[in-house]
């Protein structure tokens, strides 16, 4: 069946990389008729772990989620800068903040920081997920690196990486951008290094041409928002993030 034709969108890497079949909603509203054609999509497709993203402002959508045995994990929240402005970079004082691109040599030590990181994230919030999420975002960081992103920006902080940020241009619109993944060293907090790590982001916007751009956050994480608040975002929009499993049980999910 066709994307087109389908409720839901098959996750091929999610699927491979959690060992069971997983799937995502592709409208962000219910009605029991769509409800039905998903579960109904589902069970046809072997599905076990499916994803859905809601509105949160359709009593109906939050209704039949309840309902039907979807369990709200997250609050998405997306930031939006509409007009990136350069901003100047950190000083170059030895112990200042050194923003740079990433070289291959720092991906190692950048994904044990990824490793946690994101504790505030969906997948941390699932048990059914806990067991994986630390591999998860070092390997999202890893093929950020290989790929997945545009750019990855290191920040050094006493001459060793002590975080990261992911930019990603958007592939429909030339003039926007998205930051991915942000993430700083557990015993680096609290010095400015995200800040900075936001602002020379924005400042390798600035030098594609990107005028716009977004930032997802959860809801929970109120030091991110503030974070990207301070570099000059708004909120954009806020939806629900929904996971529902099917017939699996918590003891019987694979685990490394």
């Amino acid at each position: 069946m066709s994307r087109l034709n389908s409720p839901c969108e098959f996750l091929a890497w999610d699927s491979e990389f959690f060992g069971h079949r997983i799937a995502r909603v592709i409208s962000h509203r219910l009605d029991p008729d769509g409800l039905a054609n998903i579960l109904s999509w589902c069970a046809r497709n072997k599905i076990d772990g499916l994803y859905f993203l809601a509105d949160p402002d359709h009593d109906a959508t939050v209704v039949l989620a309840e309902q039907n045995g979807f369990h709200l994990v997250d609050m998405r929240l997306t930031l939006a800068l509409d007009q990136i402005e350069k901003a100047s970079a950190p000083g170059s004082g030895p112990d200042s903040i050194q923003i740079r691109p990433a070289h291959s040599s720092d991906i190692a030590g950048l994904e044990n920081i990824a490793r946690t990181a994101h504790g505030d994230t969906r997948f941390y919030y699932d048990q059914r997920f806990a067991s994986r999420c630390s591999d998860l975002y070092a390997t999202w960081l890893r093929r950020s690196y290989e790929g997945f992103a545009d750019q990855v920006l290191v920040a050094e902080y006493a001459g060793q990486p002590r975080g990261y940020i992911t930019c990603r241009l958007d592939n429909n619109d030339e003039m926007s951008g998205h930051i991915g993944l942000v993430g700083v060293d557990a015993t680096a907090r609290g010095k400015g290094i995200g800040q900075a790590l936001v602002r020379c982001s924005l400042c390798w916007f600035a030098d594609q041409g990107v005028q716009q751009a977004r930032v997802v956050t959860q809801a929970r994480n109120v030091s991110a928002q503030r974070l990207y608040q301070r570099c000059g975002f708004v909120t954009h929009s806020l939806q629900m993030w929904y996971h529902k499993w099917f017939g699996i049980s918590q003891a019987g999910f694979t685990s490394l």
